[in-house]
């Protein structure tokens, strides 16, 4: 599939984008921020001036930035201004901040900003005056701003992530111990009951290696404990939460559980504002790498930007695909509480996805190609699902 450059810059979020445009004639002026924990770097540009005016740093506080918005507006008789700065680990504090006092505010994707590549200079000034610039001439990307409902969801999603990983390298560390010292499980499953009842038949020469074993499974099991408890918790969140239709509609989909559906909702937000589900596509690097010149085209790996926790949750759910398309029990009771035209678009996606997966295998393509294959196609289908779920059209044909 041949993505153009503009698909693949789609991280714009289309309503941002068109109140900007809408607003841009009527700035007075466009303020760079160069935002870092401490402080933060200000320029400004107007209209007709060529470089934009360094006003020196303020201190990154609620405080200071009110205070620079008072004097900016006084400056400017109270017209409107754009504000820009890089999305970072600074948050969208400053944002909601600078959108409460009226004015506009931008959050730019930083891998988009436009570079010089034979400027080999970086300072704190420099990059405030080169945000207010691109910001002035329209060159910036700006970034999907969560709402302070959104960010919380995807902060509690993101920390069973976290301790998830924590608890797989808990057990690695478990598995390697177990294994320098020739201890091996007999049974086929791990960390079930019986292997736990297992582990407790091990015994070392030594009291301090059976106080070391002993202290690797505690690990693991405090660390199982922290996941199962951040796992109700999101579960607890859900009926309040604004997207939990959505997460209810597109959990009819095989493969995407809970914890799936709210990963993908808290980190993407509405993802029917997209366009298209091409444009979703490309917004979380799913689509074909591609360095074409003349009368030659060259596709490589996929481009892999956008929001990795998404694409990995896809690429997870995506692996269920490689098994025959059936209904089965646990489908089915999450299915039974959608609509029927999300579930006639559920088993349509599953009996093209299992298709797929089979003929994209029949050509001897690795799996983990074909398995990205299918995850493309199945953004598609959680796109016109969440459409459907927030009464948008999406032209899925599952439904004529």
């Amino acid at each position: 599939m041949k993505q153009s450059n503009a698909t693949q810059r789609s991280v714009v979020d289309r309503t941002v984008t068109e109140r900007i445009n809408a607003a841009s004639y009527v700035h007075a002026a466009y303020i760079g921020l160069d935002v870092h924990k401490a402080s933060i770097s200000v320029a400004v540009a107007e209209a007709g001036r060529q470089t934009p005016e360094f006003r020196g740093e303020i201190p990154n506080e609620p405080k200071a930035i009110d205070k620079l918005i008072r004097q900016l507006s006084e400056r400017f008789d109270g017209q409107p201004m754009l504000f820009s700065y890089e999305a970072g680990p600074c948050g969208y504090g400053v944002y909601h901040q600078i959108q409460a006092s009226g004015h506009d505010c931008e959050v730019v994707a930083p891998t988009l900003i436009p570079r010089r590549a034979g400027d080999r200079v970086k300072t704190d000034r420099r990059d405030a005056q080169m945000l207010a610039r691109l910001s002035r001439s329209g060159e910036l990307t700006p970034v999907w701003v969560p709402t302070p409902e959104q960010e919380a969801i995807r902060d509690l999603t993101r920390a069973r992530e976290d301790m998830k990983a924590i608890e797989l390298k808990a057990r690695q560390r478990l598995n390697a111990f177990l294994l320098r010292h020739g201890k091996a499980y007999p049974g086929k499953s791990k960390w079930i009951p019986a292997h736990f009842r297992w582990l407790e038949t091990v015994r070392f020469d030594t009291p301090v290696q059976q106080i070391v074993l002993q202290e690797y499974i505690e690990a693991v099991k405090e660390a199982q404990r922290r996941v199962a408890g951040l796992e109700k918790q999101m579960e607890a969140a859900l009926p309040a939460w604004s997207l939990a239709p959505v997460v209810e509609a597109i959990q009819a989909m095989r493969g995407v559980s809970l914890i799936t559906a709210m990963t993908v909702m808290a980190e993407l937000g509405d993802i029917s504002r997209f366009d298209s589900p091409c444009q979703l596509m490309a917004y979380l690097g799913l689509v074909p790498s591609e360095h074409s010149s003349g009368g030659s085209r060259r596709q490589g790996g996929i481009t892999k930007t956008g929001n990795g926790h998404v694409r990995r949750v896809l690429v997870e759910a995506a692996w269920s695909y490689r098994f025959p398309a059936r209904k089965t029990r646990i489908i089915e009771q999450r299915a039974e509480r959608t609509s029927p035209t999300v579930q006639a678009i559920a088993w349509a996606a599953q009996k093209r996805l299992c298709g797929r997966y089979r003929r994209l295998a029949a050509t001897g393509k690795a799996k983990q190609q074909v398995v990205t294959a299918v995850a493309r196609e199945l953004t598609g289908f959680l796109w016109a699902i969440a459409c459907e779920a927030m009464g948008k059209p999406h032209g899925s044909r599952a439904t004529a």
